[in-house]
């Protein structure tokens, strides 16, 4: 058995591909945005929900720093960015003015440094390749999630204490609560709750040393820090806010999990039982094709996950993506799309999931035809029925 992809949508990049990074769709249905990074700016542009650009409504946002040199993110209503640089969150209009700055400790290795500007060290050999934290906005766009390092300049923190949470007011930048991550980051990721602004995911990773998830909670008062793991990466939240999807920091195992960590009954999947080989890879000796879950899929509807084996599929031949129904009624199903794949697929919500086209120039938006039994390779046909998920 095997589900056809149906295209629905090609989202055409904002920038080429040559002076900037990949395209992104981010947000939730309703509220989504195009968004991409150069050197110089972001540009971010309102989608409808059917995934059409708005017309006028691109927006663009002058960088601080290239994009080597941190992480960013986009406000849900396309109003603010938040750069997450190497010694400081900034926080820019589409003007290009500062509408605030937070600095903490320098992500370059062991430099004990809080420098006062990117021009500071811009220029030094040993801040070429730094480690990176990152940002994110609560649902409503009111506060700012930053995972820095340590110090920042709003206080000292814990002798011991290496990497910090922090939340901030997107409107004037006071920092409002800070924890301890308890981690050492090489980089991070933030994955935000879909309606409660008051809740948020870290994905913290830290080399082969682990992949610490820390959940949060911010009542208006205090920061509340679930430690969940050392071992997991979060990867999406459902669109109900109240499962996880997460993939073990050495990728053999795939869990659902509920609001606070925890696995749920029946809703775990081990690489090595459930994955087939690849169909190119050697059959006389399987140990030579060990199977592996990409950090990458989420959830395309409440009960319904994309996820995808690339990283081990790339030895052997075509990369491939899975759906993943966790009602049980279909199971784990392979993707047949009309060509091989490019990337990673990203989940959207609504039943729909993106890949990037094979030269980086457009996003491909598909969503999942009637289970077949034909060949994992065989093409889609366009009046193929929509399966509900």
């Amino acid at each position: 058995m095997s589900v056809r992809a149906r295209l629905h949508a090609t989202v055409p990049a904002l920038l080429p591909p040559s002076a900037a990074g990949p395209p992104e769709i981010v947000g939730r249905p309703g509220r989504r945005l195009l968004v991409q990074r150069s050197d110089d700016e972001i540009v971010a542009l309102p989608l409808d929900d059917s995934y059409a650009a708005r017309p006028g409504a691109e927006v663009r946002f002058p960088a601080p720093w290239p994009r080597r040199r941190g992480t960013w993110e986009v406000s849900p209503d396309a109003g603010l960015a938040v750069f997450a640089g190497v010694h400081a969150v900034r926080a820019v209009e589409p003007s290009g003015a500062t509408r605030w700055e937070v600095r903490h400790g320098c992500w370059s290795g062991t430099c004990g440094e809080i420098h006062e500007s990117y021009e500071a060290y811009a220029d030094r050999q040993d801040h070429r390749y730094p480690d990176e934290g990152s940002v994110g906005f609560s649902a409503d766009g009111s506060v700012v999630w930053a995972h820095v390092r340590g110090p920042s300049a709003e206080g000292e923190p814990a002798p011991d204490t290496v990497d910090e949470w922090l939340v901030i007011d997107a409107l004037d930048g006071r920092v409002l609560a800070r924890a301890d991550a308890r981690a050492a980051a090489a980089g991070s990721e933030h994955v935000s709750h879909p309606t409660d602004p008051r809740r948020m995911g870290l994905s913290i990773g830290e080399g082969q040393d682990g992949a610490p998830l820390r959940l949060g909670s911010w009542d208006g008062e205090k920061l509340d820090v679930t430690y969940v793991a050392d071992d997991l990466c979060l990867l999406s939240v459902s669109p109900s806010g109240e499962r996880l999807m997460t993939v073990s920091h050495d990728q053999d195992s795939l869990t659902v999990r509920d609001g606070d960590g925890l696995v749920l009954d029946g809703l775990e999947w081990d690489a090595e039982s459930v994955l087939p080989a690849h169909p190119d890879a050697p059959s006389e000796d399987e140990d030579e094709a060990p199977v592996c879950w990409d950090w990458a899929g989420g959830f395309v509807e409440e009960t319904a996950l994309v996820v995808s084996t690339a990283e081990s599929d790339d030895e052997w031949g075509e990369a491939r993506h899975w759906l993943i129904d966790t009602t049980g009624t279909h199971g784990l199903l392979p993707i047949t799309y009309p060509s091989p794949p490019s990337g990673l697929p990203t989940a959207l919500g609504n039943g729909a999931w993106a890949t990037a086209s094979e030269s980086g120039d457009a996003l491909h938006v598909w969503t999942a035809g009637t289970p077949s039994d034909v060949p994992q390779r065989h093409g889609l046909t366009a009046a193929e029925p929509q399966m509900k998920l």
